[in-house]
């Protein structure tokens, strides 16, 4: 467009036009300034999003832990590792407790390396390498805890020194953009044909051949669609900063395309369903004794149940990140006497949860008494440990059921004494005893039954995918409103093959005890049958089933970097409430961009019309470039801003999702959008036409087109800013980017009828009362007759 415009203004030099060539150049200076002014905007969002979406560390300044975004990592800072970390920049071990790190990213090796305080010497400092004190920047910590000295950051580090030979690759951009990139390129040579053809007639029958390239440059003007890739883009960016401040985090484009034909929302259950705060309410000794905390007092509780208590903190982290681990440790310090975890034990040994055995074992030392195995866990897995009898497991599993029917998240407590040296190499080594069942409660939140009704009218089915006991499950689902039926459980899954696995992925809506491998065979299954999977995670077994979603949906509180890496968008606040918001801020953005492109298409068409109808009729010409550019003025702050800020449809969450793979550019929105454009174009040509016949000169004829022009444009921009038939919700939707660009054009075109050097520029001649009173009209009649049309493909654009 920009080329086109100095290519008129050159003309205009050579025709002894100055005005009109510095018009023009006004004209590309002002196009140039707001597509500046909105890709600066949109670079802004952007800015602050990627800001958002870095990874982060949690590091020690000045004896407090911050939690800052990984490329704020400085040399000298402390940082903490945990499990699911991604290692911010290159350090060195102070600390270290059952660490292993994947440094896969550097050497190529999938098995995980231990990582010691005292390792090897320093002169081997190459990755991949046991028991090696340091840690490199992009490497994934998956076992235990450490504190790390940063000693390089950046283009330093390992993998900052192999970085640039990644800058060269390029992702494949999203099918939006491939769709209107092809349409531009079709448009772009279609139009250009058309303008040869309009030079080359113009010139042959008329013998003015440099008026003849101006009406070719303003036919190709008037064809060219420079506004798809501006709007797409605005609409991305902006779209992504919408769904921020619902506390939604965008990490790719493509994710913002999918969320409104997601048919599927697969949910964990703790800290999404539920509030992520959980308090231990009920304790149940291996005898089948009772206690319930809710009315005790602190530091009355007898013996045995004070060793189940103590056992519980013992077997979580001493410094808790998970909110289960941290209820224990509370529940230890608050309410028994002797406190919690003994402070003359060190933790030596820790066995970590793994798919086969759901439980996790710490180790104590004790000067005084040897050592002290504390593990929590499943239930099952528990019982698997201590050996129990079928007739005690079977009693556990009665107590266990009555605590779940509460909706209680239940564990089993067992200890063990060790007295050798040499600890076994797995939690199985131990002789473990039972001690009893604690069970926790974590609230569920307020706002998720609301959310999961709205899920349900929108046509999205809720699932809920947990690791915890099949009652519990249910229970919470039943609260949340997802009125199970059943409930499927890791170990059916585990018999079933995938042909039956789909069978029941379609109806069932709570699955239980489930491990991630599993969690990504439910994925699969429910791709295969045909539905788009939205899917959250927060843990690193959970990066495979984020990346086959359809839409991977992280946890920003709780999860793991490598969670969130893997996945589209990420949750800052953890609450199911959000995921909803996005989906239906996701819905909206589309609908908008639906008609931003409508509108585009149909508003091409009458210029297009127009610029070539007088070449056809041998009339005098109603478009100069000049014309052609002021349309652009109004036309690219209108679609890319008015349609981005129109609300939301009222039936957005009330109607079935869109297809995946339905195509932006349907022949429903085509065809609507030709409609429209056709029938503005016959409104002002007739006008034109009637005009000049009953002997108004060329110039007012010109002018009085124009006018009907600019308010039939203004018609379409009322006509598509809903997809329903109301004609209250075309005209008085709010929207207050329209109105002050509606205000800014009447004083635009006011200007150019009252100044009279306006008027020379663009060739008005004077209209009368009774003539505005016609553009009007013109403008009026295509919103009614088109406000009529739309009940009859209302349903086909949204097909």
């Amino acid at each position: 467009m920009l080329a086109l415009l100095l290519c008129g203004g050159l003309i205009y030099l050579l025709l002894g036009g100055l005005q009109e060539a510095l018009l023009l150049l006004v004209f590309g200076a002002m196009s140039t300034l707001i597509t500046v002014v909105q890709e600066t905007r949109t670079e802004r969002v952007l800015e602050a999003l990627r800001d958002l979406t870095s990874p982060r560390a949690l590091v020690i300044r000045d004896g407090e832990r911050l939690r800052i975004a990984g490329r704020e990592v400085a040399r000298g800072d402390l940082v903490l590792l945990a499990e699911g970390d991604r290692v911010p920049a290159d350090a060195t071990l102070v600390e270290s407790r059952d660490l292993q790190v994947d440094e896969s990213l550097l050497t190529g090796e999938s098995v995980p390396v231990r990582k010691q305080v005292a390792g090897t010497p320093a002169e081997d400092h190459r990755p991949g390498g046991d028991d090696q004190p340091f840690v490199y920047s992009g490497s994934l910590v998956v076992r235990g805890e450490g504190v790390a000295v940063v000693t390089a950051t950046g283009p330093r580090s390992e993998i900052g020194k192999i970085g640039q030979s990644l800058q060269g690759l390029q992702l494949e951009p999203p099918r939006l953009k491939q769709q209107t990139a092809r349409l531009v390129k079709l448009c772009a040579i279609g139009g250009a044909a058309i303008s040869l053809a309009a030079v080359v007639l113009y010139g042959t029958l008329r013998g003015e051949w440099l008026q003849a390239v101006l009406a070719g440059i303003a036919i190709g003007m008037s064809m060219l669609p420079e506004e798809f890739p501006v709007v797409l883009t605005v609409f991305i960016a902006m779209g992504a900063w919408r769904i921020s401040r619902a506390r939604v985090l965008t990490r790719r484009a493509a994710a913002i395309e999918t969320l409104g034909s997601a048919t599927v929302l697969c949910t964990d259950k703790t800290g999404t369903l539920t509030q992520n705060q959980m308090s231990v309410v009920e304790l149940r000794l291996a005898n089948g004794a009772c206690l319930r905390i809710s009315s005790l007092e602190p530091g009355h509780i007898e013996r045995h149940f004070v060793d189940l208590a103590r056992c519980a903190a013992l077997a979580s982290s001493p410094e808790p990140f998970d909110p289960m681990e941290k209820a224990f440790h509370s529940f230890a310090r608050e309410r028994l006497k002797e406190g919690g975890a003994d402070v003359r034990r060190e933790l030596i040994r820790s066995y970590g949860l793994r798919p086969e055995l759901l439980a996790m074992t710490q180790v104590w030392s004790d000067a005084a008494s040897g050592n002290l195995a504390a593990a929590k866990g499943a239930p099952e897995a528990i019982a698997r440990l201590c050996r129990m009898s079928d007739a005690d497991q079977i009693s556990m599993r009665e107590d266990v059921d009555v605590m779940a029917r509460n909706g209680l998240r239940v564990l089993a407590i067992a200890t063990a004494e060790h007295g050798g040296e040499a600890l076994p190499s797995t939690q199985e080594g131990f002789a473990f005893r039972f001690l009893g069942l604690i069970g926790l409660a974590d609230p569920i939140r307020k706002s998720v039954p609301a959310a999961v009704r709205e899920c349900r009218s929108a046509g999205i089915r809720v699932t809920m995918i947990t690791g915890d006991y099949p009652a519990t499950a249910l229970a919470i689902a039943s609260e949340a409103g997802l009125e199970p039926s059943s409930v499927v459980t890791g170990a059916q899954i585990v018999a079933m093959d995938d042909a039956e696995l789909s069978k029941f992925a379609k109806s069932v809506n709570v699955f239980a005890r489930i491990t991630p491998d599993q969690k990504l065979r439910i994925v699969q299954a429910m791709k295969a049958d045909g539905e788009v999977v939205a899917m959250t995670g927060d843990g690193v077994n959970d990066a495979p089933s984020l990346e086959a979603a359809h839409i991977g949906i992280a946890m920003g509180g709780r999860g793991t970097d490598v969670a969130r890496e893997a996945s589209s968008i990420v949750l800052l606040d953890d609450d199911f409430g959000s995921i909803v918001s996005a989906i239906r801020l996701g819905r909206r953005i589309y609908d908008n961009l639906r008609k931003a492109m409508t509108f585009i298409f149909a508003v091409h068409v009458p210029i297009a019309g127009l610029a070539l109808f007088p070449l056809v009729f041998g009339l005098p010409l109603i478009f100069s470039p000049v014309h052609i550019a002021f349309l652009e003025m109004i036309i690219d702050p209108v679609c890319s801003l008015v349609f981005e800020a129109e609300q939301e449809e009222r039936d957005v969450m009330s109607r079935p999702p869109r297809r995946a793979d339905a195509a932006l550019f349907t022949r429903a929105l085509i065809g609507w959008s030709v409609l429209q454009g056709v029938m503005a174009f016959v409104l002002v040509a007739l006008t034109f036409a009637f005009a000049l016949r009953g002997g108004m000169p060329p110039d007012e004829a010109r002018a009085l087109a124009f006018f009907s022009l600019v308010l039939c444009i203004v018609g379409l921009v009322l006509v598509n800013r809903s997809f329903s038939a109301s004609f209250a919700s075309a005209v008085f939707r709010p929207n207050a980017v329209l109105l002050w660009i509606l205000l800014a054009v009447v004083a635009i075109l006011a200007t150019s009828l009252l100044w009279a050097p306006a008027s020379a520029l663009f060739r008005f001649g004077p209209l009368h009362l009774d003539d505005l009173t016609v553009t009007l009209g013109a403008g009026l009649t295509l919103l009614v007759l088109l406000e009529l049309l739309k009940p009859i493909w209302t349903t086909r654009l949204r097909s």
